[in-house]
């Protein structure tokens, strides 16, 4: 499989357009929970004279300034988690990949008719995985296909029987190398179907409603600054908690860890199955 010019354009251009997407999304958001804020406050403003929220400025800061450390934590954890999990799972598609890979060329090593039926296991692994799996995966499920062929590979691996030294040491290394594949397959699809706890979200979204609340009882001599300030607080909290659970589903939405380490691996595959003119 080469993938020529025209389809890198196109692929390029996929990638484009999902980023664009994601952006426009998070301003549509980002626009409406400025103007839900804002209109919030002019409310407030209008209904609780200035006079006796400045009175209670320095409780009310007080109290707000905890609310906010405590969003602030709460929130830095949830990014924490969830960058993590993404960053892990670019890295856990990279590793699969590689363990496809691997395979392949060991099975070169073997004797017939184990070395074709594993390189085509193989081939036909990373090709289900891309066509059939990536797009099961943004809805938290796995493909029949990929899990059968996975399957395949290991008991295919598991019968070998070597009789010299030498297949010993390369049936150890393929063993060694199905059960690594067996493993990052497994926590690529837990990362598909595991989003954060639902009860984090609530939490965030509990605290950032509070703390905007809060903004409202703070009386500040010119209307115009008070409002400009709490539209930066909204955006602010809103776009944190926007790139948070863009995050959150690595293989789901328009941030989607891509198939680019299968793509390659597959392209090795077929180019290396190729008979030499």
């Amino acid at each position: 499989m080469y993938f020529g010019p025209s389809t890198k354009v196109e692929i390029a251009m996929r990638g484009a357009d999902s980023i664009l997407s994601t952006v426009l999304l998070g301003m549509l958001i980002l626009s409406l929970a400025i103007l839900l804020a804002v209109s919030g406050l002019i409310f407030a403003q209008r209904r609780i004279p200035l006079r006796l929220r400045q009175a209670h400025n320095v409780p009310i800061s007080i109290i707000y300034g905890a609310l906010y450390v405590t969003f602030g934590v709460t929130v830095g954890f949830s990014a924490y988690l969830v960058l993590n999990k993404y960053t892990t799972s670019e890295t856990t598609v990279a590793n699969e990949a590689g363990d496809v890979r691997a395979l392949h060329y060991l099975a070169g090593q073997f004797p017939e008719p184990q070395r074709k039926q594993i390189q085509d296991l193989a081939t036909a692994y990373a090709r289900a995985v891309i066509d059939e799996e990536w797009p099961l995966m943004g809805k938290g499920q796995a493909s029949p296909r990929a899990t059968a062929l996975n399957q395949e590979i290991t008991k295919s691996v598991s019968g070998l029987q070597p009789s010299t030294s030498p297949e010993q040491t390369l049936y150890s290394q393929a063993l060694q190398r199905a059960h690594e594949l067996n493993q990052d397959r497994t926590i690529r699809l837990l990362y598909a179907s595991k989003g954060l706890p639902p009860i984090l979200w609530i939490v965030l979204g509990v605290l950032a409603v509070i703390i905007i609340l809060f903004t409202y009882f703070l009386g500040m001599e010119s209307a115009l600054l008070h409002i400009l300030a709490v539209a930066a607080l909204t955006a602010g909290l809103a776009f944190t908690m926007f790139t948070t659970i863009a995050l959150d589903q690595p293989f789901g939405g328009d941030l989607r860890v891509s198939p680019d380490a299968f793509e390659i691996v597959l392209n090795e595959l077929e180019a290396d199955s190729q008979p030499e003119s």
